[in-house]
């Protein structure tokens, strides 16, 4: 019993240390090519590298709902892979463990990933959604708050540049100078000595103190100055912009996808929630499927000395196939919810039969030999 914890702990501990490095791994992988989509905010807007990485880091936990099954997957398959070919699985046979006990701590590790996964997609990723939307809506639609940088010329829009020299820490802003061309006739050139920034009903803008406004006129030619001790200027985009944000399916509960609130949703959407609300409570459980494929690939059939290809490769392509289904599934479900059902059986009943094939034969009566020990003799 000591000897079979200790290999429980052994095991266990290389297949949990390797599951957070590989998935790490693709999580910061994913997250550096997804990201580059908003680089253009950093590199064009002015966007501090701060809240760049705010925003994006927000997309992290939706990566690793994604892939944790694939890379428990890849863990198993590699550790396990890796202790047949170093004829540890052999010793721990010849100890007397059955498939079961050798299989006992890539269970444990999926068990784990099992209740992660329903953490993500039932809490972390709908709540990481909601903030990462709200800080998108946020950045477009009050960008000046964010993109005014001291000594730059900021281009909040195609038309409209400012420029402030200084900005104290208590937000008042110092030395500002406004190019507001979105009025094709009425281009202006606008300076102030001090300013600060408040919201308005569309969106940000900044209130100007000690000023003066400069305009041609397109008629005579002559330069048109206007001295004021207060003025405001409109930073927001009327014709972009969005006063309110309509809600992704991403943010919403389960409860909520189930039951949605009238007047939060288009009819057309209510096929598209259900399959959205029966994917985050199945998927997890694809993840024990994939596990068990894993399983079935390295403890059953006949020990070769020099390894093989296989039926690792088998079960690899197999994995493939079941991603493969549960794409086609999802995609035909939203036309025909009457398959809902199909996402359960394709996550649950790849593990029951691999489940079957690997642990059914050691519970049969009758003398138990061991096939792969026969034939590595």
């Amino acid at each position: 019993m000591v000897i079979v914890s200790r290999l429980d702990r052994y095991v266990f501990r290389q297949l949990f240390v390797a599951l957070i490095a590989v998935t790490g791994g693709l999580v910061a992988l994913i997250w550096l090519t997804q990201s580059l989509r908003f680089v253009e905010l950093v590199v064009n807007r002015g966007l501090s590298f701060m809240v760049f990485l705010q925003l994006t880091g927000l997309l992290i936990p939706g990566f690793v709902a994604v892939i944790l099954p694939i890379t428990c997957f890849v863990v198993v398959q590699f550790v396990y892979q890796r202790l047949a070919g170093d004829r540890e699985l052999t010793v721990m046979r010849a100890a007397g463990l059955s498939p079961f006990a050798l299989a006992r701590p890539a269970l444990a590790v999926t068990l784990i990933a099992i209740m992660v996964g329903y953490a993500l997609n039932l809490w972390i990723v709908p709540a990481s959604m909601t903030r990462f939307r709200e800080f998108q809506f946020e950045i477009r639609n009050r960008i000046a708050a964010f993109l005014l940088q001291e000594g730059v010329f900021t281009p909040i829009s195609d038309d409209l540049v400012v420029y402030i020299r200084t900005r104290d820490t208590n937000g008042l802003l110092r030395g500002i100078l406004v190019d507001d061309a979105r009025d094709p006739h009425h281009r202006a050139t606008i300076l102030a000595e001090t300013g600060r920034l408040i919201d308005g009903p569309n969106g940000p803008r900044v209130l100007l103190v000690n000023g003066s406004r400069q305009e041609i006129d397109n008629q005579t030619g002559r330069l048109n100055v206007l001295t004021f001790r207060e003025n405001t200027v409109d930073l927001a985009q009327p014709d972009k912009g969005e006063t309110t944000r309509l809600r992704d399916m991403g943010e919403m509960s389960v409860s909520e996808l189930l039951n949605p609130v009238p007047g939060t949703f288009f009819e057309r959407d209510i096929p598209r929630m259900r399959v959205e609300a029966a994917k985050r409570l199945s998927e997890p459980l694809s993840t024990l499927s994939y596990v068990m494929v894993a399983l079935v690939a390295v403890l059953t059939g006949t020990f070769r000395r020099h390894g093989g290809i296989l039926r690792p490769f088998v079960a690899i392509m197999a994995v493939v196939g079941l991603v493969a289904l549960g794409l086609a599934l999802n995609s035909v479900a939203v036309r025909q919810n009457e398959l809902i059902p199909l996402l359960w059986v394709r996550a649950v009943l790849p593990a029951i039969a691999c489940a079957a094939w690997l642990f059914l034969p050691t519970l049969a009566p009758g003398p138990k030999v061991d096939a792969n020990l026969a034939g590595s003799r």
